[in-house]
């Protein structure tokens, strides 16, 4: 089953994790039990998994989407980024995808490690990527591209970042997985924008999970250069952890009181934005997990998603 067929009939539902650092983290990921088994007990349509930052966990990330192939109990998808490689190293990658079973790819620019000193290869773009898939492999990958309802934090504008977002459908891109975004009025006009610039590929909206105070304003501001709308500043407001939640001074009984009551109102907030999604002209649900099934499996039941891939 390709993705494709299954946006044409319903609303997708599905997750993404990541290779850890560690072998134990590694082993909490993918034993009997572990993370990936409790997710699969959500029934969902596929798990993605990432390719690990400036592409320094391949090996792990080939080894979370194979087992996810194994298993037989969803379908698994790769992110790939391209910078810094070669089309030679690009072309041996989706081949092993391939010959793991693995046939649908996120394909993505990515970032040159920090201190590189080499060339950037022969891929400058997430377009040439997508170009070079179907170039050289045809319809064999089923192609997912991000698209970022803000905006690219490295574009020059969100027109442009559009004009991009077409230019990967019209090389062979088959959906949407999106960038992180909070502000969901800013959503509904980049998905009137998309649609108004020719741009018809289902959208799968990537939802960050609003679990801990320090981890949500660090993946908001130091990574996407995100929005963080009222509802949620005066969440972090409410439940703040002098000086700074990154270096907490206050007494640990008052910080542990405070995160666990950010925890619950941030999983509110978490299943209003699913809600208000899914009211729009959407095809899919993706919740970014951090690898912590316990969390997500309750955002998900209270949600009301869990099971969707029957």
């Amino acid at each position: 089953m390709k993705l494709t067929d299954l946006f044409a009939r319903r609303m997708v539902f599905s997750f993404e994790v990541f290779p850890p650092k560690t072998d134990r983290g590694m082993e909490r990921l993918v034993r009997e039990g572990g993370v990936l088994d409790r997710l699969y007990q959500l029934r969902p349509d596929y798990i993605s998994c990432t390719y690990g930052s400036s592409g320094t966990r391949v090996g792990k990330n080939l080894e979370v989407v194979s087992k996810i192939r194994k298993d037989c109990r969803t379908l698994p998808v790769t992110h790939l980024t391209c910078i810094g490689n070669t089309k030679e190293s690009v072309e041996r990658q989706l081949q092993t995808y391939l010959d793991h079973g693995v046939d649908h790819v996120l394909a993505l620019r990515g970032d040159l490690p920090a201190g590189w000193d080499g060339t950037r290869g022969d891929f400058h773009y997430a377009t040439e990527l997508v170009r070079f898939i179907r170039e050289r492999f045809g319809d064999r990958f089923t192609i997912a591209v991000a698209g970022s309802p803000e905006g690219h934090i490295e574009c020059r504008s969100l027109e442009t970042d559009i004009a991009f977002l077409r230019q990967k459908q019209d090389l062979g891109a088959d959906y949407i997985m999106t960038q992180l975004c909070w502000d969901m009025e800013q959503f509904r006009r980049w998905l009137d924008a998309i649609r108004e610039a020719g741009v018809t590929m289902p959208v799968d909206v990537g939802i960050m999970p609003v679990l801990d105070e320090a981890a949500t304003i660090n993946m908001a501001l130091s990574r996407n250069g995100c929005v963080m709308e009222r509802k949620l500043s005066s969440i972090i407001s409410r439940h703040w952890i002098f000086p700074n939640p990154f270096a907490p001074t206050e007494p640990e009984e008052t910080v542990a009181a405070k995160k666990a009551a950010f925890r619950e109102e941030g999983m509110a907030y978490t299943i209003e934005q699913i809600d208000a999604c899914r009211s729009l002209d959407i095809s899919g649900i993706h919740l970014y997990t951090l690898n912590k099934a316990d969390a997500v499996a309750e955002i998900v039941h209270e949600a009301g998603i869990a099971g969707s891939a029957s």
